[in-house]
C-alpha cells in the first residue's frame, strides 16, 4: 500500500531554512505528481506545491512563492520542499501528498514551527 514517510521538520528562526523529505513506496513514485500540504494549529488545510511526475513543472500557493521550492529523485523515490526566508506563519504540520491538492494519500507529517 501506499506509504509515505515526511522528515526533516523542526525549529527554525524567522528568516532561517528547513528542507523537507517525503521517502515514497508502495506504488510507482515516477508516475505520479506529487504535492506538499501543511495544517496550522487550529486551521484547515493549506495546498503549498505540487510537481509534475517527471518534475518539469511546478507550482506553489501564493504565500509560499519565491521561497519554496519543490522537487523530486524519482531514482530515489523522494519528494523535496526547500523552504527559506521563513515565517512565523510557516509554522504547521506538513504533508506530502500523491496527486494534485490534498485530496490524495497522505504521510504522517512532520511539524515545522518558526520562532524566535
Amino acid at each position: 500500500q501506499v506509504q509515505l514517510v515526511e522528515s526533516g521538520g523542526g525549529l527554525a528562526q524567522p528568516g532561517g531554512s528547513l528542507r523537507l523529505s517525503c521517502a515514497a513506496s508502495g506504488f510507482t513514485f515516477s508516475s505520479y505528481p506529487m504535492s506538499w500540504a501543511r495544517q496550522a494549529p487550529g486551521k484547515g488545510l493549506e495546498w503549498v506545491s505540487g510537481i509534475y511526475s517527471d518534475g518539469s513543472g511546478t507550482y506553489y500557493a501564493d504565500s509560499v512563492t519565491g521561497r519554496f521550492t519543490i522537487s523530486r529523485d524519482n531514482a530515489k523515490n523522494t519528494l523535496y520542499l526547500q523552504m527559506n526566508s521563513l515565517k512565523p506563519e510557516d509554522t504547521a504540520l506538513y504533508y506530502c501528498v500523491t496527486g494534485w491538492g490534498t485530496t490524495g494519500s497522505w504521510g504522517q507529517g512532520t511539524q515545522v514551527t518558526v520562532s524566535s
